[in-house]
């Protein structure tokens, strides 16, 4: 019985070092501050962008997917990013970003759907943004903590994965691809 015990913990704290130490969640803007191309969000986040993804429910099938056309629009440290999805549900939602630069390589956000402000670092080739998102009632209008990162490749797309939890679960994942418009 004792062995059983034993063998159960180790296989439980296994799983919480997998979730804690080897993934999504672990990494850092430190681990990407020596990776090229730099991102630029007055540069990268400029003009019209087009975005295509899916969304993965907590079970890790896909829920969802969308596409998106975004706009872009800075004057000296604020700018804004206009975003209009259609999702293959045939729901449409719009969303504005105002995001402010800060220092060194800090900015915030703020955006109607979020509670209070995202907090924002660019590192390298990545931008991380942390924040609180709540859903539309239609979608049960829970509020969730969202991780985005943005991943900048060597071609000027943007990868995008971020990660949506509630109580500490994850209860979706979001992949995306953004690209200049022309």
């Amino acid at each position: 019985m004792k062995l059983l015990t034993l063998a159960l913990a180790l296989i439980v704290l296994a799983m919480i070092a997998k979730t804690y130490l080897f993934s999504f969640r672990f990494q850092s803007p430190e681990d990407y501050a020596d990776k090229g191309p730099q991102f630029i969000l007055t540069k990268h986040l400029s003009g019209e962008i087009l975005s295509e993804g899916v969304i993965f429910g907590p079970a890790g099938k896909m829920a969802n997917s969308f596409t998106a056309r975004m706009v872009g629009e800075w004057d000296g440290d604020t700018g804004t990013l206009s975003e209009e999805f259609t999702y293959s549900n045939g729901v449409t939602q719009s969303r504005k970003w105002f995001l402010t630069l800060g220092p060194g390589n800090t900015f915030t956000a703020t955006a109607d759907d979020l509670a209070g402000e995202a907090k924002g670092i660019v590192s390298g080739a990545t931008v991380q943004l942390t924040y609180e998102i709540i859903l539309p009632e239609s979608a049960g209008g829970h509020t969730l903590q969202a991780t985005d990162w943005l991943y900048l490749t060597a071609n000027g797309v943007i990868m995008n994965k971020s990660e949506m939890r509630k109580f500490g679960l994850k209860a979706a994942e979001l992949v995306a691809t953004m690209r200049p418009a022309s």
